[in-house]
């Protein structure tokens, strides 16, 4: 969503440069600009931090609950590798097509988690996003503003074209919560499960990588970044 909005901001950008060549420098005098970071607002505003404080507990779920299964797994590995010198081969193939089917079943779950995260996050940041271009519009409006783009889709720009902090402000005023948000948290996707999709048991997880989410944090809310264990 935020990347169609910097692509909508572009174009914008293209237009404003072209309208300045041509009609400068009277033109310029008449037009007022501004920047917002779009991305920043949706994560520093009051709702932002109560949707990823959201997303933190659903992720510290779903990751609780694949490092059992990853557990399990390990634990399936060591009894295979404790037998595999007295099962018979037919036996011992047995518990290794058991073992193939419970790692796929656990890459399938992780898959299906990383959909579940990325379904909530649009949930929780669709209206956001929305009330956030209503206030734009509102402080572009009040000011006489002739374009505002989002600073994601600027190279450079002096700091006083920013309105990033009153956009916040002002949004905050207009959509208070109810409860104070806790510190905000950057969601991160549940750990892939260790190994290869074949009848190899996986490595142990890493629980310094899987099993905790980052404590604070500034990217969107959208698990964008991955762990493996």
């Amino acid at each position: 969503m935020l990347a169609t909005e910097r692509s909508r901001s572009r174009a914008l950008a293209v237009i404003v440069a072209l309208v300045l060549a041509v009609g400068a420098p009277r033109l310029y005098a008449q037009v007022r600009i501004a920047v917002v970071d779009m991305q920043r607002s949706l994560l520093d505003t009051e709702d932002g931090r109560r949707a990823k404080n959201q997303l933190k507990k659903l992720f510290e779920d779903r990751q609780t609950e694949l490092n059992g299964r990853q557990d399990a797994l390990k634990r399936m590995k060591e009894d295979i590798e404790k037998q595999k010198n007295v099962l018979s081969r037919d036996a011992l193939q047995k518990r290794m097509d058991e073992y193939s089917k419970a790692f796929l079943e656990l890459q399938q779950s992780f898959n299906e988690y990383q959909a579940q995260l990325a379904q909530k996050e649009a949930e929780l940041t669709k209206q956001i996003l929305v009330n956030l271009q209503g206030v734009v519009r509102q402080i572009g409006t009040a000011d006489g503003y002739t374009v505002i783009l989002d600073s994601g889709a600027v190279v450079w720009s002096p700091t006083h074209l920013d309105l990033t902090d009153r956009v916040i402000q002002e949004y905050n005023a207009q959509h208070p919560v109810t409860q104070a948000p806790a510190t905000p948290a950057t969601p991160t996707p549940p750990a892939a499960p260790a190994g290869d999709a074949g009848a190899r048991p996986p490595a142990t997880p890493r629980r310094d990588a899987g099993a905790r989410p980052p404590g604070t944090g500034g990217a969107s809310p959208h698990p964008r970044a991955q762990n493996q264990p």
